[in-house]
């Protein structure tokens, strides 16, 4: 068990209950939620304190699959109803998923609280309301935390922009994919829109283009990476928040923050992603092993070398 002083990685974002269809299956009440995705695939790199809220009918067989990597749960409160749940379904290309039904269920009364001896190094703010990454940025305290970074999605671009404004302006790092970053910029190409959003207030943005790649802008510099070829894609949920843990758990494992070290953690977190897609849910990733990660990064070096 992991000493709750030895989290130098915190997410704040949802534990959800998911029902998903895609054109290789369906699955009902798959455990889901960004910080679950998230915090599994950045425990590869960096252990991390999940901050998130689930409701009583929250099965404790899923809590028992957080607990099976280095990951804070002290903070993952039960409160009195039901756990927020999403339902989508994707088409051929799986590409896009289209909502059939959102509950919010306790998410609605969802208040993070950090600890003042327990404030993290590296944070992430998952894909929540603004306002709630507003309330746990005022709770940081700088420069102890050295690098704070976001999510974000269409519906609080539209719905609450100046919320959102004024967190870009705090984060040192946006993720968004490819939708969100024309939307928010309001510019169709991604390379004026990845800067411009730099302009909003973050000094690295890293767009996300499914199974294109990602583009990261870092102050100046500008890099582009592929996404992993892969012939079995069964589930694309939560590929982007495995993503971003990914990264955000390399970036906590280097402790370093030069351009360098931002490309090399695109590509772990690209490889991470490659394998959560493979399976409904977190089931991929639970037997995912190191020496896995490894080999496909290795030979994803060999693919984009020339």
């Amino acid at each position: 068990m992991t000493n709750p002083s030895q989290y130098p990685l915190m997410v704040v974002g949802t534990v959800a209950i998911d029902s998903v269809e895609t054109p290789f299956g369906k699955r009902d009440r798959v455990f889901g939620g960004s910080a679950s995705y998230f915090s599994y695939a950045a425990s590869f790199f960096s252990p991390v304190e999940l901050i998130a809220v689930v409701g009583e009918d929250f099965p404790a067989e899923y809590r028992k699959i957080l607990e099976e990597r280095p990951i804070g749960l002290e903070h993952l409160t039960v409160c009195p109803g039901k756990t927020f749940y999403w339902k989508g379904k994707y088409e051929s290309d799986l590409n896009t998923a289209h909502t059939l039904d959102t509950q919010l269920n306790v998410l609605l009364e969802f208040k993070p609280k950090l600890q003042a001896n327990r404030e993290p190094e590296y944070l992430f703010l998952a894909n929540i309301d603004p306002t709630l990454q507003l309330e746990v940025l005022n709770q940081v305290k700088r420069p102890k935390c050295k690098f704070v970074a976001c999510d974000t999605m269409n519906f609080w671009i539209e719905g609450k922009p100046g919320e959102l404004a004024k967190v870009l302006k705090r984060v040192d790092m946006v993720v968004v994919n490819d939708g969100e970053a024309r939307l928010l910029a309001k510019e169709a190409n991604l390379i004026k829109a990845g800067r411009k959003i730099q302009n909003l207030g973050p000094g690295t943005v890293i767009i996300k283009k499914g199974e294109h790649g990602a583009l990261l802008f870092h102050e100046e510099r500008f890099f582009s990476l592929p996404a992993y070829p892969l012939e079995d894609v069964f589930d694309p949920t939560g590929a982007g928040d495995t993503f971003a843990g990914g990264v955000m758990g390399y970036l906590t494992k280097t402790g370093d923050l030069d351009f360098d070290h931002f490309k090399q953690a695109l590509a772990h977190g690209a490889i991470v992603a490659s394998f959560t897609v493979e399976n409904f849910g977190l089931d991929r990733l639970r037997t995912l092993r190191n020496s896995e990660i490894e080999e496909r990064l290795n030979h994803f070096k060999e693919l984009c070398h020339f």
